[in-house]
């Protein structure tokens, strides 16, 4: 939704393909009254895609299965939508003749690094340690494989997300860990010690509407990190900045393998090359959610709506 409003407060016009599949029709009717051509389908869906890209010029695909949680759970599903319907979308847009694609992947992309301390750019290894990842970078190289290029194709790898949005999600970790010691429950904190970068949602959707208003030139076939190099944090640190702005709640710190991710990053190319800045940080965010939390924004913080994986 917000990447919507962001291309719209730009003079585009603005077709959006989307299933709702976390039951968002309140998000929906919004982006209606504000002018949005809405299609409710499917990704997978030839008959849709086509529908969506008749008339455009450039696409953002954002659609996915998103976390490694929610991959997890489904893998076939998680394959079909990320890959299949991906790499079709793909050959339907260069079919239609559009003329930018951009494609949401992640930082997640870059796993665990053998020095964490030093932050990686875009030219870095790619080491995915989920099936979230692999089936991103596998897009991302498909993506930035074709020859000749029919689009100019960039691909953004998204720092983790955080903040109160219209479409809230209390499964990301900035906004997780506010909430349970928000709510005084026991939080429990794994890999406190690894390094993660945080990207602002609204920022997030920023991010895309500088790419569509940059020179063809400045970001055709390139990856963009979106973030901030100084927004690298570890789990820890999140802890730390949260207990500024509640004491309720318990921190255990405990011992799990699962999640190997560790990694710090450089957004240094799109400050560089697009001249793009993040609005907020961390800490803001957090004194954000807890703003909202106290306001009682939403009816039950626990509620499954508020997850990709109920």
């Amino acid at each position: 939704m917000l990447v919507a409003e962001e291309l719209l407060a730009a003079s585009h016009d603005v077709r959006v393909l989307d299933s709702l599949l976390h039951g968002q029709r309140g998000c929906a009717d919004q982006l209606r009254e504000q002018g949005v051509e809405l299609l409710l389908a499917d990704v997978r869906d030839a008959d849709a895609r086509a529908e969506a890209l008749h008339g455009v010029d450039a696409v953002v695909h954002l659609a996915a299965i998103v976390g490694d949680p929610a991959c997890a759970r489904d893998e076939p599903t998680a394959q079909a939508v990320n890959v299949v319907a991906a790499m079709a979308l793909i050959e339907d847009a260069a079919d239609a003749g559009v003329e930018r694609f951009v494609f949401a992947s992640t930082c997640s992309n870059y796993g665990r690094m053998a020095d964490p301390l030093v932050p990686i750019a875009e030219d870095g290894v790619l080491a995915p340690v989920s099936l979230y990842a692999e089936q991103k970078v596998a897009v991302e190289q498909a993506l930035l494989g074709l020859d000749p290029a029919p689009f100019a194709a960039t691909c953004l790898r998204f720092a983790t997300v955080y903040g109160v949005a219209p479409r809230m999600r209390f499964d990301l970790t900035v906004n997780e860990f506010t909430r349970d010691l928000w709510s005084d429950r026991r939080l429990e904190v794994f890999g406190e010690q690894f390094w993660r970068p945080y990207v602002h949602v609204r920022d997030a959707a920023r991010s895309v509407r500088a790419v569509l208003e940059a020179p063809v030139e400045a970001v055709a076939g390139e990856v963009f990190n979106v973030g901030d190099s100084a927004e690298n944090y570890r789990k820890l640190d999140i802890v730390e900045l949260i207990r500024r702005e509640t004491d309720r709640g318990e921190v255990a710190f405990v011992h799990r393998t699962e999640d190997p991710r560790d990694y710090k990053v450089s957004f240094a190319k799109v400050a560089e090359r697009l001249g793009y800045a993040i609005t907020s940080t961390v800490p803001e965010g957090i004194r954000e959610i807890v703003g909202a939390l106290e306001k009682e924004c939403f009816e039950d913080v626990f509620d499954g709506r508020y997850r990709n994986v109920a």
